[in-house]
């Protein structure tokens, strides 16, 4: 799949936001510290990939009824569902200089009910951008860091009407955060999900 970047300038993609807020402390510490344990740009992305996928579970998965989008509320609470989760992996990662874009996609709902949008992220590594995943692995999902073939939670599937967006967002695309921003927890949220984009 051929991935857009929304903008020509990859300073886009290294920024600090609202959401993305990698100059915050925690953000900053949290950086610091997988950081130290690493000896190049590569093992720290699949640090913070592995930390992320794996440290902070996914609220649909273990229940939590909060809802988290800012990247440092992520990180503090310990939770969030995929686009909270791909928020505090893009703010890791550009906190340690590594450009990473949002990116979606649009998925069957488990109960066949519709479509639901997905989120994740695109890391530019050896000029070119490759997604990941970091929704967190369970049973029937098994996503992995990878550099050499996407190893993706998910894969679209045309036949059910499923789709992967190409385009590399800067920011988290305004239907996802507005969503996020309106629910007072994860119930409400889940009736709100946009189904495309």
């Amino acid at each position: 799949m051929q991935l857009i970047q929304e903008t020509p300038d990859l300073s886009a993609y290294l920024a600090a936001d609202e959401v993305i807020d990698h100059h915050h402390p925690l953000v900053r510490e949290t950086a610091v510290r997988l950081a130290r344990e690493v000896e190049d740009s590569y093992a720290y992305a699949l640090a913070a990939f592995e930390f992320v996928r794996d440290a902070i579970p996914h609220s649909q998965d273990s229940g939590d009824l909060r809802v988290t989008w800012r990247a440092s509320d992520v990180l503090e609470r310990g939770t969030g569902i995929c686009y909270a989760k791909a928020h505090a992996l893009a703010a890791l990662l550009r906190a340690e200089d590594i450009p990473t874009a949002l990116c979606y996609q649009r998925l069957a709902q488990d109960d066949g009910s519709g479509h639901v949008v997905h989120g994740l992220v695109a890391v530019r590594f050896n000029g070119a951008w490759h997604r990941q995943d970091p929704r967190g692995n369970k049973q029937g999902v098994d996503a992995q860091f990878s550099l050499g073939g996407e190893r993706l939670a998910f894969v679209a599937d045309p036949e059910s009407d499923e789709l992967d967006y190409p385009v590399l967002y800067a920011q988290p695309h305004p239907a996802v955060l507005g969503v996020l921003k309106a629910a007072p927890d994860r119930p409400c949220l889940w009736k709100t999900l946009p189904a495309a984009l």
